[in-house]
């Protein structure tokens, strides 16, 4: 198990719990990271890019889309991981694409930084 704490904010195995003061009270917030798993364009519009982020172990997901037009100057910036709230998360059912979402998130965790552009 790998702890480091920043501030106020407690990163234990790739989960942040976050302890913020309100009113006198402690409120957590637990987040996740999640590694970029799949990067396509939806069938539906050609404009939208839909980009699948996925635990390290291929359980969890969280599918984010974004606009995007032909005559933009640059795609939507895409980053190797992000830091979501685990409430965010949806199960990843089939086990086939859990495994599937475990390599990827293996293979983008040796060869990126979590900022780095992909």
């Amino acid at each position: 198990m790998t702890e480091t704490t920043h501030g106020e904010a407690t990163v234990r195995d790739g989960v942040t719990t976050e302890q913020t003061p309100a009113d006198g009270r402690s409120d957590e917030t637990r987040t996740r990271r999640l590694w970029m798993v799949e990067r396509t364009y939806s069938s539906d519009s050609p404009n939208i890019l839909v980009i699948v982020y996925a635990t390290p172990d291929g359980s969890q997901y969280l599918q984010q889309e974004r606009s995007h037009h032909g005559f933009a100057r640059s795609a939507p910036t895409v980053t190797a991981a992000i830091d979501a709230p685990e409430e965010r998360l949806a199960p990843v059912d089939d086990p086939a694409e859990r495994d599937r979402y475990a390599t990827e998130a293996e293979w983008m965790r040796e060869h990126h930084d979590p900022d780095d552009s992909v």
